[in-house]
């Protein structure tokens, strides 16, 4: 098979989460507890970082690794999903994984994949821990995929845990409760490991704490630890807790003889989309009239964007929207401008909500404006309606945002 061959086969022939959402969901490792005896337990043979949590795991990992690139590392980052092509979900010092060792990580291990019956996912996290190991990395960065105590990532032994914050998102899998989610999240919590915890309400405090204590893992708060001030190319507000979050892993790694300068944080920081490619936060597309995407799909994240949109005291907002059937439109629409005019679409992914449900149900929210049949065509008619000093927002799923940039 070709690239694009096996990306099909992947894509196609094997559930995956991103696709399908709840049947693809595996509530047990057994699959690659499997393929990393077959792969020779890969993941032993490189230090890694392991990072969870509702919002923020992603831009946290490539902030991490960052600025351990900076510091002279050789870094390994894994994270999901992509937005453009799926070599983007394993790279090395921010070089996507080689085409030619995904057609051959593939082409090797089918029989096994096939018979085994792995899931998309569980493949991928095989394939970057193979890739981590063959490159010889000094280090990985690793995004949980979803939860964490059953995640497939949920096989390494890492340098250090780092859980962002918890949220209600994916409660059809997780649980319906903030102590329910933390519990899956503290999944990642291992034995004798430091771990981070970003941001922590009284009901998830407890739960990490408890889990802690109990594998006696050491753990730090982020949200009591001295606040930083370091500026970062990636320009969302809700980077703030982020870039803390981060700063106070560095602190750790420091204190595991990691040789990580301030210097290194900051330019890191300064750094991140050069450094690692990361796209679809915050993201200035266009400055006149102004277009900005963010890939913020859930409550929290969404309420930091709107607010952050308001601020912009634009004279008129064009909202291009689109979302993914799993989403709550109920607790979702209320926080968007009624004063908005919306450009209403559907993400080009089997899991897109139909444009027709989101149109009924934005009405009852007082959110008016017209369907389109693709978001690029929703992009093009608010680019077409909007004056140069009027803002245009893309979002609601990171899909809506990749099918733009």
């Amino acid at each position: 098979m070709n690239y694009q061959e096996t990306l099909t086969w992947m894509f196609g022939r094997l559930p995956m989460y991103q696709k399908q959402g709840k049947s693809a969901f595996k509530k047990d490792l057994t699959n690659i507890l499997a393929f990393a005896e077959v792969l020779q337990q890969p993941q032993h043979n490189f230090k890694s970082i392991h990072v969870g949590g509702t919002n923020g795991k992603g831009s946290s990992s490539h902030m991490l690794a960052s600025v351990l690139q900076e510091a002279g590392y050789k870094v390994g980052l894994y994270t999901s999903p992509h937005l453009k092509d799926f070599t983007e979900r394993i790279k090395i010092n921010g070089k996507e994984i080689r085409r030619d060792f995904v057609i051959k990580f593939i082409e090797t291990h089918q029989t096994f994949l096939e018979k085994q019956g792995l899931s998309f996912f569980e493949m991928t996290v095989g394939m970057a821990f193979a890739y981590f190991h063959h490159e010889k990395v000094d280090v990985a960065i690793v995004e949980v995929g979803l939860g964490g105590r059953l995640d497939s990532t949920n096989i390494l032994s890492p340098e250090l845990s780092i859980i962002t914050n918890i949220g209600l998102d994916h409660t059809q899998f997780l649980g319906d409760s903030i102590s329910a989610i933390a519990g899956e999240k503290a999944g990642i919590i291992k034995p004798n490991t430091p771990v981070v915890i970003g941001e922590t309400s009284a009901a998830s405090k407890k739960v990490f704490l408890a889990k802690a204590e109990a594998v006696h893992a050491p753990i730090s708060f982020a949200e009591e630890c001295e606040s930083i001030f370091l500026t970062s190319d990636l320009k969302g507000d809700y980077q703030e807790k982020n870039k803390q979050t981060v700063a106070v892993a560095v602190e750790n790694l420091r204190n595991q003889a990691w040789n990580i300068s301030h210097e290194n944080l900051q330019t890191g920081l300064a750094k991140v989309v050069v450094n690692t490619g990361l796209r679809g936060r915050w993201e200035m597309l266009q400055d006149s009239p102004k277009v900005i995407a963010d890939t913020g799909h859930n409550e929290e994240g969404l309420k930091i964007v709107l607010n952050q949109l308001k601020e912009l005291n634009a004279r008129k907002l064009h909202i291009v929207l689109g979302f993914v059937n799993d989403k709550d439109l109920d607790q979702l629409l209320p926080m968007f401008p009624q004063e908005a005019v919306y450009y209403f679409c559907q993400p080009n992914v089997e899991r897109g909500m139909p444009v027709s449900i989101l149109v009924e149900k934005a009405k009852d929210f007082k959110l008016n404006g017209n369907s389109y049949s693709s978001v690029k065509e929703a992009l093009a008619e608010a680019k077409l309606k909007a004056q140069p000093e009027e803002v245009i927002f893309v979002g609601g799923s990171t899909f809506t945002v990749a099918e733009i940039i």
